[in-house]
């Protein structure tokens, strides 16, 4: 085959049909642990397999997806690798997110280390996420940390106006900036005492919007986190037709579907995720066709 790395991969993937996490458990097997996101950025030209590792599982790949021996490695071999990119997960640096963030000081740095976090979306009769739940555990990587920053994005329809964070437990509010345009939301959470470094803290919300009609929810990853569990729970007179996990390397490619969710008896589903360091993962949903 002849092509650009990236294409090639990407297509071969696309025909062998299987999903990243598939591929990922599959060189998991064989002992070669590669990230969702790496693979990702190598079938879309965002990063070049270069350490023994990764070329280690690019040629096992070749033997997974049926193509001939040195199929890829010899396309990186002969092709010069694009410039090196650093990722820091989601883009924070451009957008209508970034104009909020440049409003709020210190709210890009790396001041708290998420250990644990919890988001539970409820989903009423009428079909709407309408109520998102959160719970987080974080341990101050420095003195003095008072405060995060909560970032929300609207889907279509979204009227950001509306959309109201609720703090809950050990913490208030403080500043709220939106985007019109953008139906982007940031808000500032306030601990009210200042942490040492080391300490850990635990807060929760609520976030309402009300003019929600999605069918997706999902976390983006600025830096590394712990555990990360997301929950969909449905309303009994609002039952999806199928749930899936999906994971995007960031928050404006193409989404690349994990797995079918199957709803437990209580009408929810539910993902976690361990380590993650950049990306989205999310859950999405499909209404029963013809029905209101």
């Amino acid at each position: 085959m002849t092509g650009p790395f990236h294409l090639v991969l990407r297509n071969a993937i696309r025909e062998r049909g299987l999903p990243l996490d598939r591929l990922r458990s599959r060189l998991a097997e064989r002992g070669i642990d590669v990230g969702l996101a790496s693979l990702s950025d190598w079938q879309h030209g965002r990063a070049w397999p270069r350490r023994p590792k990764s070329l280690q599982a690019i040629a096992a790949l070749e033997e997974i997806l049926g193509l001939p021996e040195r199929t890829l490695t010899s396309l990186l071999c002969s092709h010069r690798p694009p410039p090196f990119r650093p990722r820091q997960g989601v883009d924070e640096y451009t957008g209508p997110m970034a104009e909020l963030l440049d409003a709020l000081p210190g709210a890009r740095a790396w001041r708290l280390e998420v250990l644990t976090s919890e988001q539970v979306v409820h989903v009423g009769p009428d079909r709407c996420p309408s109520r998102l739940c959160s719970r987080s555990v974080a341990r101050a990587r420095r003195d003095g940390v008072d405060r995060t920053v909560v970032r929300y994005y609207g889907g279509p329809g979204c009227e950001i106006d509306g959309v109201e964070v609720v703090p809950r437990r050990n913490c208030t509010l403080g500043r709220v900036l939106r985007h019109h345009d953008g139906r982007v939301l940031a808000a500032e959470l306030l601990f009210g005492q200042p942490l040492q470094s080391g300490d850990t803290w635990v807060w929760e919300t609520e976030l309402h919007d009300p003019a929600a009609s999605r069918t997706d929810c999902a976390h983006g990853f600025r830096r590394p986190e712990g555990t990360c569990l997301m929950e969909v729970r449905f309303h009994p007179e609002a039952l999806p037709r199928r749930v899936f996990e999906y994971f995007r390397a960031d928050l404006h490619v193409e989404q690349h579907v994990l797995t079918e969710l199957p709803l437990n008896v209580h009408n929810a589903v539910h993902v976690t995720t361990t380590g993650m360091t950049s990306g989205v993962v999310g859950i999405n949903w499909e209404w029963p066709t013809g029905s209101g």
